[in-house]
Protein backbone atom coordinates (compact mmCIF):
# COMPACT_ATOMS: atom_id res chain seq x y z
CA UNK A 1 0.00 0.00 0.00
CA UNK A 2 1.75 3.47 -0.71
CA UNK A 3 1.52 5.97 1.65
CA UNK A 4 0.91 9.66 1.29
CA UNK A 5 1.98 12.96 2.24
CA UNK A 6 -0.70 15.08 4.05
CA UNK A 7 -1.15 19.04 3.27
CA UNK A 8 -3.98 20.33 5.53
CA UNK A 9 -4.61 23.77 6.45
CA UNK A 10 -5.86 23.21 9.82
CA UNK A 11 -7.88 26.61 10.42
CA UNK A 12 -9.24 26.00 6.83
CA UNK A 13 -10.51 22.61 8.33
CA UNK A 14 -11.66 23.82 11.67
CA UNK A 15 -13.98 26.22 9.56
CA UNK A 16 -15.47 23.28 8.03
CA UNK A 17 -16.94 22.24 11.15
CA UNK A 18 -20.53 22.07 11.37
CA UNK A 19 -21.37 21.46 15.18
CA UNK A 20 -19.22 23.05 18.68
CA UNK A 21 -17.75 20.50 20.45
CA UNK A 22 -16.85 17.79 17.94
CA UNK A 23 -13.56 17.04 17.01
CA UNK A 24 -12.72 16.05 14.18
CA UNK A 25 -9.23 14.54 13.08
CA UNK A 26 -7.38 15.57 9.69
CA UNK A 27 -4.30 13.84 10.18
CA UNK A 28 -2.08 11.07 12.33
CA UNK A 29 1.54 11.16 12.96
CA UNK A 30 3.26 7.95 14.88
CA UNK A 31 1.23 7.17 17.15
CA UNK A 32 -0.93 10.95 17.71
CA UNK A 33 -4.02 12.24 16.13
CA UNK A 34 -4.30 16.23 15.33
CA UNK A 35 -7.56 17.45 15.44
CA UNK A 36 -9.63 20.27 14.93
CA UNK A 37 -12.58 21.32 17.28
CA UNK A 38 -14.34 24.48 17.49
CA UNK A 39 -16.23 25.57 20.97
CA UNK A 40 -18.64 27.77 22.29
CA UNK A 41 -19.73 28.23 26.02
CA UNK A 42 -18.66 26.24 28.77
CA UNK A 43 -19.74 22.38 27.90
CA UNK A 44 -16.69 20.81 28.90
CA UNK A 45 -16.55 19.52 32.15
CA UNK A 46 -13.69 18.87 34.63
CA UNK A 47 -11.38 15.83 33.35
CA UNK A 48 -8.52 15.09 32.93
CA UNK A 49 -6.34 12.37 30.47
CA UNK A 50 -4.50 9.78 32.67
CA UNK A 51 -1.94 7.82 30.07
CA UNK A 52 -1.25 10.86 28.06
CA UNK A 53 -0.23 14.50 27.62
CA UNK A 54 -2.61 17.03 25.37
CA UNK A 55 -1.44 20.03 23.11
CA UNK A 56 -4.15 22.86 22.44
CA UNK A 57 -2.58 24.97 19.83
CA UNK A 58 -5.45 28.32 19.17
CA UNK A 59 -6.20 28.72 15.84
CA UNK A 60 -8.77 31.38 16.14
CA UNK A 61 -10.41 33.36 19.33
CA UNK A 62 -9.42 33.41 22.75
CA UNK A 63 -9.94 30.51 25.06
CA UNK A 64 -10.24 30.43 28.70
CA UNK A 65 -7.85 27.81 30.04
CA UNK A 66 -8.33 26.16 33.79
CA UNK A 67 -5.71 23.90 35.33
CA UNK A 68 -6.87 22.30 38.61
CA UNK A 69 -5.10 24.31 41.37
CA UNK A 70 -3.77 27.12 38.94
CA UNK A 71 -5.07 30.53 38.41
CA UNK A 72 -6.80 30.49 35.14
CA UNK A 73 -5.22 32.12 32.08
CA UNK A 74 -6.43 32.93 28.57
CA UNK A 75 -5.08 31.84 25.46
CA UNK A 76 -5.16 34.14 22.47
CA UNK A 77 -4.85 33.14 18.40
CA UNK A 78 -1.67 31.31 18.18
CA UNK A 79 -0.88 30.61 21.54
CA UNK A 80 0.27 27.02 22.31
CA UNK A 81 0.18 25.14 25.61
CA UNK A 82 0.48 21.18 27.04
CA UNK A 83 -1.56 19.94 29.43
CA UNK A 84 0.27 17.12 31.47
CA UNK A 85 -1.10 13.74 31.86
CA UNK A 86 -3.40 13.01 34.92
CA UNK A 87 -3.81 16.46 35.00
CA UNK A 88 -7.22 18.16 35.88
CA UNK A 89 -8.73 20.87 33.75
CA UNK A 90 -11.12 22.37 31.27
CA UNK A 91 -12.18 25.17 28.67
CA UNK A 92 -14.59 27.67 27.76
CA UNK A 93 -15.02 30.16 25.52
CA UNK A 94 -17.35 33.08 25.28
CA UNK A 95 -17.22 33.89 21.85
CA UNK A 96 -16.37 30.30 19.40
CA UNK A 97 -13.00 29.64 18.90
CA UNK A 98 -11.15 26.77 16.90
CA UNK A 99 -8.29 24.95 18.55
CA UNK A 100 -6.05 21.90 17.10
CA UNK A 101 -5.21 19.73 19.58
CA UNK A 102 -2.71 16.68 19.39
CA UNK A 103 -2.80 13.67 21.27
CA UNK A 104 -1.88 9.70 21.95
CA UNK A 105 -4.70 7.79 20.09
CA UNK A 106 -4.89 5.94 23.01
CA UNK A 107 -5.73 8.76 25.25
CA UNK A 108 -8.22 7.97 28.33
CA UNK A 109 -10.47 10.44 29.79
CA UNK A 110 -12.01 10.63 33.14
CA UNK A 111 -14.62 13.30 33.74
CA UNK A 112 -15.41 14.74 36.55
CA UNK A 113 -18.83 17.01 37.35
CA UNK A 114 -17.13 18.60 39.86
CA UNK A 115 -12.84 18.45 40.93
CA UNK A 116 -12.42 15.84 43.53
CA UNK A 117 -12.40 16.84 47.11
CA UNK A 118 -8.07 16.81 48.39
Amino acid sequence: MKKSNINKNALYESHLLEDWFSPKIIASLNNEYIKVVKIKGDKVPWHNHENSDKLFYLLEGKLLMEIESSKAFYMNTGDLFVVQKGINHRVSSVDECKIMLIERKDTLVQFYPRLPKP
